[in-house]
């Protein structure tokens, strides 16, 4: 667990590795979870999917948010109703709700861990690549 502290508040948080599949590649995940208010107060989640363009996809990423990643997370979540104090549950910071809005340097927000029917991360990965460079992904 990691401390990060905004605003005058202490949040603690974890980012687990997973893998997603895509149509063409497989790609790295976090699964980042956060605590404002200690463990039984509401989790706040954000599943993200790292924009690495890589020759070996998701064996050779090793994308991690940065504590200026996850600071971005939290205020994007207060501006949008997570409140940290709250006892129990989890507010979801999901692709379908909030990918339009919101995107880090290097992830996107993706459902694709918890449902396989979310669109496909090979597809937005390269998408992201193509908007930041201005070219084609490899």
């Amino acid at each position: 667990m990691r401390k990060l502290y905004a605003d005058g508040r202490e949040f603690v948080w974890k980012g687990e590795v997973h893998h997603v599949s895509g149509g063409r590649d497989c790609h790295r995940c976090v699964r980042l979870r956060v605590w404002g208010a200690g463990k039984n107060s509401r989790v706040l989640q954000a599943d993200l999917l790292s924009k690495a363009v890589l020759p070996w996809g998701c064996a050779s990423d090793s994308s991690y948010p940065t504590p200026k990643d996850v600071r971005e997370v939290i205020d994007h979540a207060l501006t949008h109703g997570w409140d940290p104090d709250a006892a129990g549950g989890v507010f979801l910071l999901s692709e379908d709700g909030h990918a339009a809005e919101f995107e880090l340097a290097g992830f996107l927000l993706t459902d694709r861990l918890r449902d396989e029917g979310a669109p496909d991360p090979t597809a937005r990965v390269l998408s992201a690549f193509d908007r930041a460079t201005g070219s084609p992904a490899p």
